[in-house]
């Protein structure tokens, strides 16, 4: 390798931490080159990648790649949580000790890298200047290209920030190997893939993949596992797997902000995305902040919960986006975006690309057109009706080609937190929207989020597959630790925001279609919820909480049938009863659960046997 000193020198890197870190790792992985990045040298690298055919045109400015068919997607079973202390171990977070995994993730990197490049990405998860960036810098070591061009449109990436560190020693070292993919037995006892985050040391060693949160480790595993941990260490804050939008009310001048969490596909990047549905447009408007994660702290001056998106990015699923779900997602895909597509269908003469969901039927013409593994689809039979585009199949993006993004989406403040909303999909027993007043029960509903799964084979019908907070697949430590540092942390604001439950999904029972119309209309029931915390309205009250009366919502240029809109807003006591009982299990797996969690089960569940 040519003289790592003076490359380092050359790109500008001055923090000795980091480039003990970079040499260390060089030294193990084999490096042949080391290649320090900017945001700037974008243009340069995707030229350079599509010279390689890593990338492939996608019309003017933007670009397509496939990765290995085996290698499509996070693998929650392989991500592990390491630290040096037993007590950090939870029923989600594949606790493993770091003496164990540290040295065996060294083992798998040892010369892996031999011939390729090492990468180095300085990076910022958080708007430079704001209060948790001691928290937000790290360097990502990468032998992928592709991965490097990805974490540009994800994160702030520059020297900048790891050479000003206050502690030069206080980033994330976060390391990325690919491995030999065809040959890592994916799936089998034998596979030999990590994901590891030793939370307790810092420190992200990912072995094995080259595909979206298992390689992208500022997103994830920094985003979400490692700020866990550190906001939980340091007790200043919580990263949560949460979208985050603005709701300007042009009337009254004033912007109220909305997070939340939802489990995959229960609807968060279209809401998080959405405009006001044409009737309101004239006096909403809905700003973009996130579609993924949201940290948040109680800024010390005015007591208020605040929250930002570390994020600089979208990476969003493609399928089944189109200008009715989701027409801000397009634009902010338009050509000229620098947009990359990721296994979706492509047709590289025209450099086309469709995915399931894009238009109602694909192109009719297949000449030309390859699927998301790369075989020609005018040479499949006629029965053969396989996607065309993975399921998992993604777009990247950056922040500033959403066209309702905030204008203080990168402000070093952040933004007031006024509502907090989870929202599962369940085809009945839950409201349109109910909400919760009260911290603990709160946060009680949310560690009780989850998806409808049917296990009708066993007996179990409509029982959830529970997903607290929708942070399932990324908690770092104990979830009884995670629910009282969630109660503190909120606690401590002087004005608590208003929790909700929303579910877009209530189906009718005879007939199966959705009750309630979704996408740009979900900005109803949270206007509704907006007011009640303001006390304009006061909604109805029952055991799960305040549920609208159908004059209190928004319905101006709706059409709902009376019998839709009835059900939506009536709470089926039987089924939430027998909820209870599902509730009180997934709840007793935790370690360390708070009193007022209980306590709050407990009341709900003797207000629904009170209820008439």
């Amino acid at each position: 390798m040519a003289d790592l000193e003076a490359v380092l020198d050359e790109a500008g890197l001055t923090n000795p931490k980091v480039r003990e870190f970079v040499k260390e790792y060089a030294e193990l992985t084999g490096a042949e080159h080391v290649e320090v990045v900017n945001a700037s040298d974008d243009a340069r690298l995707l030229e350079e990648a599509v010279a390689a055919g890593e990338l492939q045109r996608a019309g003017e400015g933007r670009y397509y790649s496939r990765s290995y068919y085996k290698d499509t997607a996070r693998s929650e079973e392989r991500t592990i949580v390491a630290t040096s202390d037993e007590k950090d171990r939870g029923v989600y977070n594949n606790w493993r000790p770091a003496s164990e995994m540290k040295p065996m993730l060294h083992d798998r990197m040892r010369g892996a890298s031999e011939g390729k490049t090492m990468y180095v990405i300085p990076y910022l998860m958080a708007p430079a200047g704001n209060p948790l960036e001691p928290w937000a810098a790290g360097v990502e070591l990468t032998d992928t290209r592709t991965v490097v061009l990805h974490m540009i449109r994800m994160a702030r990436v520059g020297v900048q920030f790891v050479n000003d560190l206050e502690d030069p020693d206080s980033f994330v070292r976060a390391v990325h190997v690919t491995g030999d993919l065809e040959h890592l037995g994916q799936g089998t006892p034998d596979d030999q893939r990590y994901f590891v985050t030793v939370a307790d040391e810092r420190t992200i060693l990912h072995f094995g993949s080259s595909y979206g949160g298992n390689a992208l480790l500022g997103k994830i595993a920094h985003g979400l596992r490692q700020g866990a941990y550190d906001g939980w260490a340091s007790r200043k804050f919580l990263a949560e797997q949460y979208m985050l939008i603005g709701i300007h009310d042009k009337e009254t001048g004033r912007t109220y902000h909305v997070c939340g969490g939802f489990p995959s596909a229960s609807g968060k990047t279209n809401l998080a995305m959405m405009a006001a549905p044409d009737a309101l447009g004239d006096r909403y408007h809905v700003s973009f902040y996130g579609d993924d994660i949201a940290w948040l702290w109680v800024d010390e001056e005015s007591g208020r919960l605040m929250g930002m998106n570390p994020e600089y990015g979208v990476f969003g699923v493609a399928k089944d986006t189109n200008e009715t779900t989701n027409p801000n997602a397009l634009a902010s895909i338009e050509e000229g975006t620098q947009a990359i597509f990721t296994n979706v269908a492509y047709n590289p003469t025209t450099g086309e690309v469709w995915w399931e969901g894009r238009t109602p039927k694909p192109p009719s013409n297949v000449k030309g057109w390859l699927d998301w593994t790369g075989a020609p689809l005018a040479d499949r039979k006629d029965n053969d009706t396989a996607a065309w585009a993975h399921p998992n199949s993604r777009f990247t993006t950056t922040l500033d080609n959403v066209p309702n993004i905030a204008p203080d989406y990168d402000a070093p403040a952040g933004v007031p937190i006024d509502a907090i909303i989870f929202g599962g999909r369940t085809r009945d027993r839950e409201p349109l929207i109910r909400a919760i007043t009260d911290l603990a029960e709160g946060v009680y509903d949310g560690l009780t989020l989850g998806a409808e799964a049917t296990f009708a084979a066993e007996g179990v019908d409509g029982q959830l597959r529970y997903d607290p907070m929708s942070n399932r697949p990324f908690m770092a430590y104990g979830e009884g630790d995670y629910a009282r540092h969630y109660l503190d942390v909120v606690g401590a604001a002087k004005e608590q925001p208003i929790f909700a439950h929303v579910n877009w999904f209530q189906k009718d029972p005879d007939d199966g279609h959705f009750l309630w119309p979704g996408y740009r209309d979900n900005l109803r029931p949270l206007l509704w919820l907006l007011q009640l915390k303001n006390g304009e309205v006061s909604g109805r009250r029952t055991a799960v909480g305040i549920i609208p009366t159908e004059d209190e919502l928004d319905l101006t240029g709706m059409d709902v049938p009376a019998a839709d809109l009835e059900r939506i807003l009536t709470i089926d006591k039987e089924r939430w009863q027998q909820e209870m009982g599902f509730r009180e299990e997934h709840l007793s797996q935790f370690e360390r659960m708070p009193e007022e969690i209980w306590e709050a089960h407990r009341r709900v569940a003797a207000d629904l046997d009170a209820e008439d």
